[in-house]
C-alpha cells in the first residue's frame, strides 16, 4: 500500500463522502440507495483494479479493468486519491473522474476500505467519512453466511477482517448502524448536507 502520488489533490467545499464499513454491513446497498437519492444524485466513483473480470461483470460498471501496468503507470504518474495491493491484485481510486464532478459542484462518493479511507483523509482531510455497522457481529455473520457464496474458511476470514476493521471506525466523522436502509441513507443525507451549507 502506498499514498503516494498527486500532493495537489484539493476538493473543495467537503463535496466528497467516503464510505467504510465491514462485508457484511450493508455498505454498498446504501451507496446504491444514495446514488439513486434525489435528494443529493451524487457522482459513485469506479474503482480500478488488476483483478480479472468475474462472470457478469462489466468495465466502467463493477470496476475499471486494467492491466498491472497500466495501474502502476498511473501509480507514477500521480492519479490515484488512494490505491493498495490485495491478495496479489491491486486497486484505487481514480482522482480524475472525481475531480471532474466535484469541481463541477457535485457530490461524489468513494466506497473503500478503512486503509484506502485513511489515504484519503491524508489528502483531502476536509471530506466526510462515514463507517457503516451491522446491527451486530452476530447479524453481521448471519449475513455473510446467508450469501451461501463462500465456504467456511472464507467465511471466517472475512469475519476477522471485520473485526479488525470495526475496530479502526474510531476516527471516522459518523458511525451509522444499519439496522434500517431508510434511517441509514436519511442520517447520511442530513450529515452530508450540513456539511455543504456550512453547518458543521
Amino acid at each position: 500500500m502506498s499514498s503516494e502520488g498527486r500532493a495537489d489533490i484539493a476538493i473543495p467545499e467537503a463535496r466528497l463522502l467516503v464510505i467504510s464499513g465491514a462485508s457484511g454491513s450493508g455498505k454498498s446497498t446504501v451507496v446504491k440507495h444514495l446514488a439513486e437519492d434525489a435528494r443529493v444524485r451524487p457522482f459513485v466513483s469506479v474503482s480500478a483494479t488488476t483483478r480479472t473480470a468475474r462472470t457478469g461483470e462489466t468495465h466502467g460498471r463493477e470496476y475499471l479493468f486494467l492491466s498491472r501496468e497500466e495501474f502502476e503507470n498511473l501509480i507514477r504518474d500521480g492519479q490515484f486519491l488512494e490505491w493498495a495491493e490485495v491478495h496479489g491484485n491491486l486497486y484505487g481510486t481514480p482522482a480524475g473522474p472525481v475531480l471532474d464532478q466535484v469541481n463541477d459542484g457535485r457530490l461524489a462518493i468513494l466506497e473503500i476500505d478503512v486503509q484506502g479511507a485513511r489515504q484519503v483523509k491524508a489528502r483531502v482531510p476536509n471530506a466526510l467519512f462515514a463507517f457503516i455497522h451491522a446491527p451486530s457481529i452476530k447479524e453481521l455473520e448471519s449475513r455473510l453466511r446467508g450469501r451461501g457464496t463462500d465456504d467456511e474458511a472464507v467465511v471466517r476470514k472475512r469475519l476477522a477482517n471485520a473485526v479488525e476493521e470495526i475496530g479502526q471506525a474510531g476516527w471516522y466523522d459518523l458511525q451509522i448502524v444499519n439496522d434500517r436502509l431508510d434511517r441509514a441513507v436519511d442520517e447520511l443525507v442530513a450529515r452530508w448536507s450540513e456539511r455543504i451549507s456550512g453547518g458543521a
